[in-house]
């Protein structure tokens, strides 16, 4: 029989303190029953002796302190999982708020989950194809990654999250695929933008969803992503699909971390935030991967805005040490009208060479993407040099090198949030690109490719 306490010593929202429990363990969900019969739901944060800390879920307003009762269920916050979520939407809490009926669930999961045992992990090596070319030519994510995107305030990081939802697919026949999308701390119009942007164009049928606003509670923020893990576990572990996570925005469950951390008085870390902030991304950023003998696999997408878009900054910098690389988003680009504006060049997959190749994508991948790289990067030089010296100081290499780089993000880069390109299409437009620069710079790619794929019409002896 769960025991009730009328016990309810001081309340200092979010946090609650209850005296006199017995056998209350860390993290367990707790009820608050209200004098009024209504019921609001809290979590354990610490115990000590017979006196425990409670996290309130909802507002503290119209708890008596008197009156009111808490009861303690005897286990963590859970998730109820089943295939039946592919298509709804949920709340930050994981109850269904698209007016469709109530999850029947085939288990009942902890959403903190279970560390990954690293002998089990399997590498991550296989190709995953977004459509969006900056990424597929240049910064490959392979099934398993972790691959945040670095944004920035006013960037339009959320087509882009819809547009890699929408178009991501694994190539193969009979490949089971779906994705687990986490929106944090969004406003009401982000939210509606992502669910009807789903349902426009049928991917919603292959989603779950689940959607925290900003006017919801701090602490339902923290859950949020921990929610769609666990639904994310459920799908690759369980029923051996291949599932992509994007989380959007991490930089708002950072705030919200810092935010309970504050109320609960500890010593703060740099910029204020929890010094265990690393660990806390960590045991999240760690749930995404392959299990060997298993044929699902979690890939994770987290999106993050940097504050005052320094890269330095404790989210973004942690971020970067526990992930595999990193997609970043540029002003200057976006200024110019390049749609995504993906900087490719500080842009890195770490794993990229792992997922691309003969049988995965194509055998002149590899050169093409060094070649299109150092091309774009002696383009930018060039470009630099005509604006302080003016055209007539540059060679005329140079002068191509300076062309290639406009045509680049004009061609490649930019292909607005509707073109879903196949990593064919990426490759030829690609060479095609190359085809500007005279056959000899061409150093970074076997020549057997070149007198295959280079397009001889075009190309500049």
């Amino acid at each position: 029989m769960i025991k009730e306490y009328k016990t309810i010593r001081e309340i200092a929202n979010p946090l609650m303190i209850v005296d006199n429990v017995e056998g209350v363990t860390f993290d367990e969900l707790g009820e608050i029953e209200l004098p009024d019969g209504s019921v609001r739901r809290c979590k354990v944060l610490e115990v000590e002796g017979k006196h425990a800390v409670l996290q309130l879920f909802e507002a503290a307003q119209g708890i008596n302190l008197a009156e009111s009762k808490v009861r303690f269920l005897g286990h963590p916050l859970q998730l109820g999982v089943s295939e039946d979520m592919l298509g709804r939407v949920f709340n930050g809490m994981g109850e269904p708020i698209d007016d469709g009926a109530e999850i029947i669930a085939d288990d009942y999961r902890d959403i903190n989950g279970l560390p990954m045992n690293p002998a089990a992990r399997a590498y991550p090596a296989e190709f995953i194809q977004t459509g969006v070319s900056a990424i597929d030519g240049l910064n490959t994510l392979v099934r398993g990654q972790k691959l945040p995107i670095f944004s920035a305030s006013g960037l339009p990081h959320a087509n882009l999250a819809a547009q890699i939802a929408r178009q991501a697919k694994v190539l193969g026949k009979g490949e089971n695929f779906a994705v687990v999308f986490a929106a944090i701390g969004i406003t009401f119009e982000e939210a509606e933008f992502f669910v009807s942007d789903f349902r426009r164009t049928g991917a919603i049928d292959r989603t779950v969803i689940f959607t925290n606003l900003a006017n919801d509670p701090a602490v339902e923020r923290i859950a949020t992503p921990r929610m769609a893990l666990t639904a994310a576990e459920y799908l690759a572990f369980d029923k051996g699909m291949h599932v992509l996570v994007i989380l959007t925005d991490i930089t708002n469950y950072a705030e919200a971390l810092r935010e309970v951390s504050a109320a609960k008085k500890e010593v703060p870390g740099r910029r204020g935030y929890p010094g265990y902030l690393y660990t806390d991304l960590a045991t999240m950023y760690e749930r995404a991967g392959r299990r060997l003998e298993n044929p699902g696999s979690i890939t994770m997408i987290p999106i993050l805005t940097m504050p005052e878009d320094d890269k330095t900054h404790p989210i973004p910098d942690l971020t970067g040490y526990i992930t595999e690389g990193q997609i970043i988003l540029s002003r200057d680009l976006h200024r110019k009208g390049i749609v995504p504006p993906i900087d490719v060049l500080p842009s890195l997959s770490r794993l990229k060479d792992k997922g691309i190749g003969e049988g995965k994508t194509r055998a002149d991948h590899a050169g093409t993407m060094n070649q299109l790289f150092a091309a774009y990067a002696r383009g930018k030089e060039a470009k630099e040099l005509m604006t302080i010296l003016g055209e007539a100081a540059l060679s005329d290499d140079d002068k191509l090198y300076a062309k290639f780089a406009d045509a680049f993000e004009k061609e490649y880069v930019s292909q607005g949030n509707e073109t879903d390109r196949s990593i064919i299409d990426t490759l030829t437009i690609g060479w095609k690109l190359l085809s500007i620069l005279p056959e000899r710079e061409l150093k970074r790619i076997k020549p057997e490719f070149i007198e295959k794929y280079l397009p001889r019409e075009e190309a500049k002896e």
